[in-house]
């Protein structure tokens, strides 16, 4: 056996074939470390329900010994050069690939994704993000000298001065379940790119991914305390990294409701916040939308249901539509509701697989229900489908929805997408404006520039315009409630940084 093999087997674990599955330690300080309590949590595939893995239970101290390895680290991490960092990441983005065969089934269970999302957006897109932080930036701001006048505080003279960007310290990722170790990439390599070190806290449903990360990031070099995981079934785990001293900055991706708890917390000591946090998104189709455009807007919405089942905060959940082309769009969409083969997410034939818990299905089925009793009509989907076990919830399309509607403001995180028509642009705007989120909002119109006018009317810090496309260099946040901060491309290399004015005599 080798060394980096030993080091990769979670903290208890024998060989696959020796057990059903694997027992996980804490990744601390570049190695494995039982919980503090001996006390673990069974990881549940939610297409089967049956255990993928035991991840264990942080208590305080577990995490503040994940904090105590990052802060030692950060003064040798934040003092090595950039293309050494970007050396490390290069080579993470390598071996995420190369380990792909035994990580894409793991994130594939315990996450419930299809085998399609699992394969083409877990393990590539995550090796993506670290490989897109491996190219070295400026991080110096050259700034025009200045005459400045003599004061009493310091003589006249030409003055020089730059703005450089310097790591935060210690950055503590609090992680969604829908894409586990792509949403930890997004923080963890832009992060580290800037010199800072990590503890990360996965989502209790999927944390086994993430712990993987651990060995790996040590195999491709980067330094003991460098990256750290800590894993709970519960929030007190989070509740803890938020609210421990040492830690300089929480990135969050999550709901709205516990992103304003963390930034409560995070406030009392002046921690640094990135909040993604939940969207509504609203898919707006103007009457002069041609046929080519009616297909796409009919293909955008209806990924709220084929893609991860609608646990994505940028899905298109409401769809506004022209009142002359409403019942076309809205026909178009229950035909494509139909279409849709609901089961096991292995089956390369399924398109929507299951929710992520029990719990999860149960929320969206009570929003259903609500929907119900407030007068809205279900056109498609509504019921449970027959997929026995797993957490299935069937693509449901809800009409005659008015904009107060519970179903038409909150983020239900499921394959539910309320149909609404409009009247004109102003009507247009006022209903997608009208929800505490600000995340990602669409248009589609046969008029562009029409269309670039509209998105400048929404409060939204993303809009596409026919599409449901992203680009990976924009800057990725949200208005409103549902977030603060930006990150993505070179906007997530500001977001892991704080600038320093550095001023001399020229």
């Amino acid at each position: 056996m080798t060394a980096s093999s030993r080091e990769r087997r979670p903290h208890g674990d024998r060989p696959h074939g020796d057990r059903p599955h694997r027992r996980y330690g804490h990744w601390i300080d570049g190695a494995w470390r039982a919980p503090g309590t001996g006390l673990h949590y069974p990881v549940v595939n939610p297409a089967t329900e049956q255990v993928v893995g035991e991840a264990p239970e942080a208590t305080t101290a577990d995490v503040a010994a994940a904090v105590t390895a990052a802060r030692a680290a950060h003064d040798g991490w934040s003092r090595t050069g950039p293309r050494e960092r970007a050396a490390v990441l290069d080579r993470v983005a390598d071996l995420l690939m190369e380990h792909a065969k035994e990580l894409v089934p793991l994130l594939q269970a315990e996450t419930g994704a299809t085998m399609r999302v699992a394969s083409a957006m877990q393990v590539p897109t995550a090796a993506d993000r670290f490989r897109r932080y491996a190219r070295p930036e400026p991080d110096v701001v050259p700034l025009a000298p200045l005459p400045v006048k003599a004061s009493p505080l310091a003589p006249g003279g030409l003055i020089g001065a730059a703005a450089i960007r310097r790591p935060v310290g210690v950055v503590g990722c609090i992680t969604s379940y829908n894409f586990p170790i792509v949403n930890l990439a997004g923080k963890a390599a832009p992060a580290l790119a800037m010199g800072n070190t990590v503890v990360a806290k996965p989502a209790p449903q999927d944390p086994l991914g993430c712990l993987e990360l651990g060995p790996i990031l040590k195999e491709a070099g980067l330094p003991d305390g460098v990256f750290n995981v800590v894993t709970g079934s519960g929030a007190s785990a989070g509740e803890a990294l938020v609210s421990h001293p040492d830690v300089d900055m929480i990135s969050f991706t999550g709901s709205t409701a516990v992103g304003k708890r963390i930034a409560e917390t995070a406030g009392r000591t002046m921690k640094r916040t990135l909040m993604e946090l939940g969207g509504k998104g609203a898919a707006i189709v103007l009457e002069d939308a041609d046929e080519k455009t009616v297909n796409a807007a009919i293909g955008a919405v209806a990924s709220t249901w084929t893609f991860h089942s609608g646990q994505i905060c940028t899905a298109p959940t409401r769809v506004l539509v022209h009142h002359t082309l409403y019942e076309k769009v809205v026909a178009g969409l229950r035909h494509y509701a139909a279409a849709l083969t609901i089961g096991d997410p292995v089956d390369n034939s399924t398109v929507v697989g299951p929710l992520v818990s029990a719990a999860q299905r149960d929320r969206v089925e009570a929003y259903v229900a609500g929907a119900r009793e407030q007068g809205a009509r279900v056109l498609a989907g509504g019921e449970r489908p027959p997929a026995k076990p797993g957490f299935y919830v069937a693509p449901t399309l809800l009409g005659d929805v008015t904009p107060a509607m519970t179903v038409a403001q909150e983020e239900i995180f499921g394959p539910v997408v309320v149909a609404m028509p409009f009247s004109d642009d102003d009507e247009a705007v006022r209903i997608a404006n009208g929800t505490p989120y600000g995340l990602y909002d669409y248009v589609f119109s046969a008029d562009a520039g029409r269309a670039w006018a509209l998105a400048a009317r929404l409060r939204s810090g993303n809009v596409g315009i026919n599409t449901a496309q992203r680009h990976p260099e924009t800057p990725f946040g949200g208005f409103k409630d549902s977030g603060v901060g930006r990150d993505g491309g070179s906007f997530g290399l500001h977001a892991y940084s704080e600038l320093q004015s550095v001023v001399w005599p020229s």
